[in-house]
């Protein structure tokens, strides 16, 4: 096959504009993603330190709360002042009681994305902090197989409104239910996620399968009635959280009143509410 020079001279122009597009360092994306827009939406809760790195930990609320906590963090080279992306990175929240310490259910850390420099997950703490107990989270993550590790206090004062609660069932398993949506609940039907975790030891909090969380949504003020067109929630897939439908017909105070159920049916925790007996024993509460 002959080439004219014509043809020859396109090809290397083509080739040097490739070169061109790519940066000096044939290892980074052509499109680095914006570190900006990675935590677009998350306001900073707190930068914790150690000799080497900054690690910012973010929520959409720039706080950590009673309840489910959606949490992104990055870790940032106190010496080149870039953020890591090749980092695997752990977390382990701890309560720092008078006679004990013991942790709360949480996920993995996940990248938001294979080029950034996010790393998410949630993390559910059951019990507010008190003047003498405290809750504070260690991170261990490495970095090109060097080891590194940061702890650092967190705030998780009492809430006003109950989204989280931890009970013995009459199976005698220690249950963690968290509200997770709706986070803007509407005069609708509102899709309903809830989180159900069981007590496996002090320091592990696995998610637990196959169960069902009856929710009974009343308004005290209004007489205690109900709505209709709920769902109770269950998962769609094992290791999934709960998902079901929440119908609320006005705004207001709401108590969500729940049952939990094993897969036969049988009541492991909770109450029907009916004229004698207005509330569920676990409930959540909402106002909009």
């Amino acid at each position: 096959m002959k080439f004219s020079f014509k043809t020859i001279f396109a090809l290397l122009a083509m080739a040097f504009l490739v070169a061109a597009c790519r940066t000096s360092d044939s290892d980074e994306p052509l499109n680095p993603v914006n570190p900006t827009a990675e935590i677009e939406g998350f306001l900073k809760i707190k930068e914790i330190t150690n000799a080497t790195h900054i690690i910012e930990l973010y929520s959409k609320s720039g706080m950590t709360h009673l309840g489910y906590n959606d949490l992104k963090l990055r870790i940032k080279n106190k010496s080149t002042n870039q953020y890591e992306k090749g980092a695997n990175v752990t977390w382990t929240p701890l309560m720092h009681m008078a006679t004990m310490a013991h942790s709360c259910p949480r996920s993995g850390l996940q990248k938001s994305s294979v080029d950034g420099s996010v790393y998410g997950g949630y993390i559910v703490f059951q019990m507010p902090e008190n003047e003498s107990e405290y809750w504070d989270i260690n991170i261990e993550y490495s970095i090109d197989s060097v080891s590194y590790t940061a702890t650092s206090v967190l705030k998780v004062p009492a809430s006003e409104k109950k989204t989280v609660n931890a009970f013995l069932g009459n199976d005698n398993i220690k249950y963690i239910i968290a509200y997770i949506e709706p986070t803007s609940p509407k005069v609708a039907t509102n899709d309903l996620v809830l989180g159900v975790w069981k007590m496996q030891d002090m320091m592990n909090y696995p998610l637990v399968d196959g169960l069902t969380v009856k929710v009974d949504p009343r308004m005290p003020g209004m007489g205690n009635h109900s709505s209709p067109n709920n769902v109770a929630a269950k998962q769609t897939a094992a290791g999934k959280l709960y998902s079901g439908k929440l119908s609320l017909t006005m705004t207001g105070y709401w108590k969500l009143n729940l049952q939990l159920l094993n897969p036969d049916g049988s009541v492991v925790k909770g109450e029907e509410v009916s004229e004698s007996n207005l509330s569920s024993s676990i409930f959540f509460e909402i106002d909009f």
